[in-house]
């Protein structure tokens, strides 16, 4: 009797070691088992899956075998991993282990949007909403809606977003990335707020961004900025109106069609700077750092006046007179190939997710310059100040 039941136990554990064998053997081949892809493709994870329901849904799409292996694999080699929400990327060979591996380290296929200086609020929700890989929870909301949703009611939008190329999975949110522009630019004006020049004829932090809007509008070269901001802040401190083309522009709204006439000029909408003194109530487009840095670091001088010499840079001058012979100069005789401003660059970050259909990238406002005469000819791609004062009518 002893005897028997040694031999069954002998048989059992050659049986259960035949079997724990051949079932290690089996967990292998099918983790190593190629995926069935024969190009590269996408998998998405949607929010809230889990493993198990992965597995029979690409055995289900034919893109693997055993399933039932692979949920007992997970339940006991990797419980409690985390399954990330976005999308992996198969390729041919790829085999089910490596899929695990890029699972355990959340290698998830990332996106590419550009969020471009100068750009007004209004473009920045085009090209969010044009991106096919951001969840859209925001068409159709005003934008005193959109900034409820984003947690700051209240607030008014243009300017408040960090111009930037974010990076972001299939799936998130406009919500999400918009948050994340407008704490970026909360951080960057508070640092260089808290690093700013003495006695700035700024209250609050806000009516610096605004001065940097308008430096943004002005010129896309580096290191006029400081010059741009020395002049506007000389004329806030004399009382001077500050007579920049773009916030005639923006106050013009969807009514602008490229030129700016005598009749705009005159309009007193609240943004009209050649018919008040003083700021505009809010930035009227979206800043990058050098251009809060430059309002907030003006370069020293004693320039009032400038003039866009045609080739992107500008003239600066001291008083009106020299001003009016810049004008002369660099405006009533235009070059064939005038501008005001630089011309277009490609942007970084770019990505093959972005939709092309996103707004371009917009270069600082190509506006005839600060208290000009009439503009002879539109300059390319920009605002065209046909019926402008004379250079005897400018003040």
């Amino acid at each position: 009797m002893r005897r028997k039941f040694l031999l069954l136990l002998e048989m059992s554990l050659i049986l259960a070691g035949l079997a724990v064998g051949w079932s290690a053997w089996k967990v292998n081949s099918v983790l190593q088992q190629p995926l069935h892809v024969t190009q590269e493709r996408l998998l998405d994870v949607p929010n809230g899956t889990n493993p198990n329901r992965m597995f029979y849904r690409m055995q289900s799409e034919g893109l693997l075998d055993d399933a039932v292996w692979l949920r007992l694999y997970w339940r006991f080699n990797m419980a409690g991993t985390p399954l990330h929400t976005g999308e992996y990327r198969l390729t041919p060979g790829m085999t089910v282990e490596q899929l695990f591996d890029a699972w355990r380290r959340a290698d998830v296929v990332q996106y590419n949007l550009t969020l471009v200086e100068g750009w007004t609020f209004r473009q920045v929700r085009a090209a969010v909403a044009r991106h096919e890989k951001i969840k859209h929870t925001l068409d159709g909301l005003s934008d005193a809606d959109v900034m409820d949703k984003l947690g700051h009611t209240g607030v008014f939008p243009e300017g408040r977003f960090f111009p930037d190329t974010y990076r972001f999975v299939r799936g998130m949110s406009d919500v999400e990335l918009l948050q994340q522009a407008y704490m970026r630019l909360d951080e960057v004006l508070a640092k260089e707020w808290a690093e700013r020049a003495t006695d700035l004829p700024y209250r609050d932090p806000y009516q610096a961004l605004i001065m940097a809007s308008l430096v943004e509008k002005e010129t896309g070269i580096p290191q006029e900025r400081g010059q741009i901001a020395g002049v506007f802040v000389r004329r806030l401190r004399m009382g001077m109106m500050l007579q920049t083309d773009p916030t005639v522009i923006y106050g013009m709204g969807e009514r602008y069609n490229g030129k700016i006439t005598r009749a705009d000029l005159r309009e007193p909408t609240p943004y009209n700077t050649y018919t008040m003194t003083g700021l505009p109530p809010t930035p009227i487009a979206m800043v990058g750092r050098e251009a809060i840095h430059a309002a907030l670091n003006p370069s020293d001088g004693t320039s009032l006046y400038f003039v866009a010499r045609g080739d992107g840079s500008h003239v600066f001058s001291d008083d009106l007179d020299d001003h009016n012979s810049a004008v002369r100069e660099f405006q009533l005789k235009r070059r064939a190939d005038y501008r005001s401003s630089p011309a277009p660059q490609p942007q970084p970050g770019a990505d093959a997710g972005a939709s092309p259909e996103a707004p371009a990238a917009v270069e600082p406002a190509e506006q005839p310059a600060l208290d000009q005469p009439p503009a002879q000819d539109a300059p390319v791609g920009g605002a065209q100040a046909a019926e402008r004062p004379t250079p005897d009518e400018q003040h």
